[in-house]
């Protein structure tokens, strides 16, 4: 058994007596649709089409070769692949005899692998020939000498090490395989934090199960529902709100897509008839922009019924402008792949649609809006998220010294951001590190950035700590502008801000125009390069 810590047995009970434990692995997910319809289409991707009979095969297939090399229950893997439809062959395949894999992203290298590699010690390795650590032999010598037993590769022509040959029919699953009971680790999520190796978060079958289909009866998910996985498709977002396998419990369709690029996306969601797309607020940004420079493009996005925006706090007037240049309906997301969910309803009203980030999933989420001194704020006024509930962690993998910092005495997540809660809703307003202490002023850098982007000439903006000699930081705004347009003056940006009603010292120090800003793997602001920036120009 992996190791990971647990519920209380009183939370644990409650939550089987609430219904949202059921006590069935995630392959049920699969097993469902086997039982219903299994000759519907699972998957989109490139030419092929596969349905839910040929995911059911090709991830048994591997699971039988992986459990004839004597993989099983307690032992780990990292999954390093594409938005391919192989991702996910491997991710049942794994869940499927019991061994729990590391999802990282694409985008990840030599220091995020090996860090995974150190913590969870993996046995097996499924990567891409795509990927440069993989071009060659080097990278997967490494890890053999570390003592990964497997490493596979999509593209790799080898039968020994090709991922190709290992799906193919003709092993049979021992009787004995069977995945991890449902209250023990399935799999493992990455924490999303935008420095440093991201901690890893064990996530139980049964926490994740409740929330993939809390969120499928929240966000309306169906049969019909074809849905575009065009953000990195292991994060959290894009696998389970509603995501991937939300899609997958309720029997729709998903279509891969490399990436969120406006016009490649848009030809799919035309060709594939998408309803359904999940993106980050510089993503819908990116899109938005590519229909005022042609309106034509529009006609693309006819049958896109819902676009699912989380991932970063997005800004009221971005908000505002999706059903009006997308021609979808907008809900709002934020979540945390800790656990906490929390969404816009369907029926909401626009003021609540285009303004908050929603309220939790469940009736059992415990949330707690606290001051510097751990103390409950009124409705209405900024403080430190602090959470727990049926699908919320309970520790991050074999890092104590993070988990004394992030939970409280009664077992209370606190996860970093600042947020105002307002009737059950949320709205994140900054995180307690991206604070800009200004003399003892607090800044939170979210509040400045979406009044930036409300000029109509800035697109994407983000407010950053500089150290000064003096206040000890002040800050500097990065923006970018619409096309044609390389910088406005700092009186028109502070007139701006002024006028929206801002403390004088809360408007920006300096200002720094780029034509893009940076961005992490999972498409939030990359906060530390900017800082970088900062800190190089005045070495």
């Amino acid at each position: 058994m992996i190791e990971f810590t647990p519920w209380p047995q009183d939370l644990a009970q409650r939550y089987r007596e609430a219904g949202y434990w059921i006590d069935r692995p995630l392959t049920g997910i699969l097993d469902a649709r086997m039982a219903a319809e299994p000759q519907a289409a699972a998957l989109v991707c490139g030419a092929r089409r596969l349905s839910y009979a040929d995911l059911d095969r090709m991830s048994r297939n591997l699971a039988a070769r992986l459990a004839q090399a004597g993989l099983g229950h307690g032992d780990t893997a990292i999954v390093q692949l594409p938005n391919v439809a192989e991702l996910f062959v491997a991710f049942f395949a794994l869940l499927r005899i019991g061994v729990a894999p590391v999802n990282a992203l694409f985008s990840h290298r030599r220091l995020e692998l090996t860090a995974y590699a150190q913590q969870i010690a993996p046995r097996v390795v499924i990567a891409s020939r795509q990927h440069e650590l993989f071009r060659d032999d080097a990278f997967a010598d490494e890890l053999r000498a570390g003592g990964v037993e497997h490493v596979l590769l999509l593209g790799e022509d080898a039968p020994e090490r090709g991922l190709g040959f290992w799906l193919r029919d003709g092993a049979e699953l021992p009787a004995q395989a069977g995945p991890t009971p449902a209250g023990e680790v399935a799999f493992f999520q990455l924490s999303g934090g935008s420095t440093g190796t991201p901690k890893l978060i064990p996530r139980t079958h049964n926490d994740y199960d409740y929330s993939i289909r809390a969120s499928v009866d929240i966000c309306g998910v169906t049969a019909r529902t074809r849905f575009l996985c065009a953000l990195p498709a292991g994060h959290n977002f894009t696998m389970s709100s509603p995501g991937v396998l939300g899609v997958f419990h309720a029997g729709g369709t998903v279509v891969m897509a490399p990436n969120p690029e406006p016009l490649s996306c848009f030809d799919l969601i035309a060709a594939e008839r998408i309803t359904m797309v999940p993106l980050v607020p510089p993503a819908v940004a990116l899109w938005q922009r590519a229909v005022e420079d042609d309106a034509s493009r529009r006609d693309s996005l006819a049958s896109l019924e819902l676009m699912l925006v989380g991932g970063a706090s997005f800004a009221e007037a971005t908000a505002r402008r999706v059903p009006e240049l997308l021609g979808c309906r907008l809900q709002q997301v934020f979540g945390m792949a800790e656990g906490l969910v929390n969404y816009t309803r369907l029926d909401d009203p626009d003021e609540i649609v285009f303004t908050t980030q929603g309220r939790p999933i469940s009736p059992d989420d415990e949330v707690r809006v606290l001051d510097e001194d751990g103390e409950p704020v009124p409705d209405g006024t900024p403080g430190a998220l602090a959470t727990r509930g049926p699908y919320t962690f309970r520790g991050y993998y074999r890092s104590p010294e993070h988990n004394a910092q992030a939970f409280d005495r009664d077992g209370f997540y606190h996860s970093g951001d600042v947020v105002v809660r307002e009737n059950g809703y949320l709205r994140v307003v900054g995180r307690i590190k991206d604070q800009i202490n200004r003399g003892g002023e607090k800044i939170a850098a979210e509040e400045i950035e979406n009044l930036l982007v409300r000029h109509p000439d800035i697109t994407h903006a983000a407010l950053v700590a500089a150290p000064d000699a003096h206040l000890g930081e002040k800050s500097c705004a990065f923006l970018v502008l619409r096309d044609g347009l390389d910088r406005l003056g700092p009186p028109v940006l502070r007139r701006h801000l002024l006028e929206l009603g801002v403390a004088e010292y809360k408007l920006p120090d300096r200002f720094r125009f780029l034509p893009e800003l940076p961005l992490t793997a999972v498409g939030k602001i990359d906060k530390r390069r900017l800082r970088d920036s900062l800190a190089a120009e005045n070495a």
